[in-house]
């Protein structure tokens, strides 16, 4: 089965920068385009950056012009650099990924979501 693996987050000042990563391992991945989600406490799960298959990026009106996200296809690998960091920015980040994979419960090869365990980010004024 895919599994999703995070790493980068912890305790950031405001105004600083930081790196998230996220692997994708095991099972059948193909086709697929990866991102980044976040859920601040009382609040809905909201997109932050995605890359789509064809490299093609869409992210939040909040961190435009603040974010960059790669995918590094060889790897199966999505990394998100989000600078100008303010309190507004924390929450807990989730590794996100639309792929072609195989489904062992129903048998057949499928579109799939998967999901990360989150990460969380924390930036301090």
């Amino acid at each position: 089965q895919v599994q999703l693996v995070e790493s980068g987050g912890g305790l950031v000042q405001a105004g600083g920068s930081l790196t998230l990563s996220c692997v994708a391992s095991g099972g059948i991945f193909t086709n697929y385009g990866m991102g980044w989600y976040r859920q601040a406490p009382g609040k809905q799960r909201e997109l932050v950056a995605e890359i789509t298959p064809g490299g093609f990026t869409n992210s939040a009106d909040s961190v435009k012009g603040r974010v960059t996200i790669s995918l590094d296809n060889t790897k199966k690998t999505v990394q998100m650099e989000l600078s100008s960091l303010s309190t507004e920015d924390t929450a807990v980040y989730y590794c996100h990924a639309d792929a072609d994979s195989f489904d062992y419960g129903l048998g057949v090869a499928r579109a799939m979501e998967f999901w990360g365990q989150g990460t969380q980010v924390t930036v301090s004024s």
